[in-house]
């Protein structure tokens, strides 16, 4: 499919519960966490995807050292315990997909995990990085998003190589 072809299904699933964000490490360990910040768009005349992650989680800390990672989005209304279980537990404490009991497949040129039984699968390649300033964010969402100031999220772009509705 077009990367862009289901943009409305991907802004429903940010809007409500949520979507996967999936990488793996170098030792072939996957984690999932659950995200409700992304983005589509054309940076750098590529198609990107970008994702926020707080230095805080463990997906910070795997994303800086990875080279790919996927966005999944489940069906309307499906996988609802596993959204809430992913975006309230660590993957330095849990392993994720396994208590979820996620099937996880092989993506692009197997450098790339994503959870089967998904409806949209997006697979990108880390394309650049950027961390989030509060002196530059809108004193409405730095009010909202980060009281104390700290835990900026780092925007993390990736090149969509493959987007699948399954």
């Amino acid at each position: 499919m077009k990367y862009s072809e289901h943009f409305d299904k991907l802004c429903a699933a940010l809007d409500g519960p949520g979507a996967f964000l999936v990488v793996e490490d170098k030792i072939g360990r996957v984690n999932v966490m659950t995200i409700g910040w992304a983005q589509i768009g054309v940076v750098w005349g590529q198609p990107i995807m970008t994702v926020l992650v707080r230095p805080s989680r463990h997906t910070h800390d795997l994303l800086s050292k990875a080279s790919h990672f996927t966005v999944c989005v489940p069906r309307p209304g499906g996988m609802q315990k596993e959204l809430a279980y992913c975006g309230t537990r660590s993957g330095k404490e849990y392993d994720k997909a396994r208590v979820c009991g996620f099937t996880l497949k092989e993506g692009y040129g197997h450098k790339v995990k994503y959870i089967d039984g998904c409806e949209l699968v997006y697979q990108c390649e880390l394309y650049g990085t950027t961390d989030l300033a509060v002196e530059t964010a809108a004193q409405p969402a730095v009010s909202r998003y980060y009281p104390g100031g700290g835990d900026i999220h780092t925007v993390y772009f990736g090149k969509i190589v493959k987007a699948e509705k399954f």
